[in-house]
């Protein structure tokens, strides 16, 4: 198949970007889009012409790293799908794609489709630790957690912290990664200790990383990869609303 890349090009973080097209031939629709990047740069390589950066590391739609923005929607058409497991037989032949980075005020651009998504790692140290008794090992399972619990908080520890809820969200909010990090320790007994301080800890890094407030559009939802709920949010609502106001510490 025949397809024409439109690409953001930026060098450094501090310099102006444009989109560039590529024309590219011979594709083939069962390869992923992230090796329709590599068969790209290969030529760019070939032509003595520098290749486009943009992240990626598992592959496997793990990790999130590889988050792009592809025409008008964060990691393409698919949903509940990561950029590395998209594939080429989903757009037509002859296509034109648009590929940007996340659009967030918060992610700064680095260099072309690559950007800094420290802000995440800051609110989750913000979060602390979770205790633990020092000592020998526990016996698995001595600990009783209803099934009901651990299955949210194993829907809640699905995020992988792609950063597609904030490039989505027109107010650039990190509402769904942090209610999602907040909720998934707070329903296990391990993590509920320090849940209250927790949750003050998480919102407050996240406002003062400059992420935008929620207004229910519920676009991270839709374009999350791991299909995280929106009613994560409302429950960290309520969580904080509730240290805030009973716990003095």
């Amino acid at each position: 198949m025949k397809i024409t890349l439109k690409i953001w090009r930026q060098k450094k973080a501090d310099t102006k970007g444009k989109l560039v097209a590529y024309d590219l031939n011979n594709i083939d629709p069962k390869q992923s889009f992230l090796e329709t990047l590599d068969t790209l740069n290969q030529q760019l390589i070939a032509k003595g012409e520098e290749p486009v950066a943009f992240e990626s590391d598992c592959r496997e739609g793990i990790c999130g790293v590889c988050g792009l923005y592809i025409s008008g929607t964060a990691h393409g058409p698919l949903r509940e799908t990561t950029t590395c497991q998209l594939h080429m037989r989903t757009f037509k032949d002859g296509e034109t794609i648009t590929v940007e980075p996340w659009r967030a005020k918060p992610f700064k651009v680095i260099k072309d489709l690559v950007v800094d998504r420290s802000p995440f790692d800051r609110i989750i140290q913000a979060g602390g630790f979770v205790s633990v008794n020092a000592g020998n090992a526990p016996d698995g399972n001595i600990v009783p957690i209803s099934k009901k619990a651990a299955d949210t908080a194993m829907d809640a520890a699905a995020c992988i912290g792609c950063g597609a809820c904030v490039a989505a969200c027109k107010n650039g909010s990190a509402m769904l990664f942090v209610a999602a990090k907040v909720a998934h320790l707070a329903h296990l007994p391990q993590g509920s200790i320090e849940g209250q301080k927790r949750v003050r800890a998480m919102i407050a890094q996240m406002d003062a990383e400059g992420f935008g407030s929620c207004t229910n559009t519920y676009e991270c939802g839709a374009v999350c990869p791991k299909g995280i709920s929106v009613d994560f949010i409302a429950e960290m609502n309520r969580r904080w609303l509730g240290a805030t106001l009973f716990d003095s510490k």
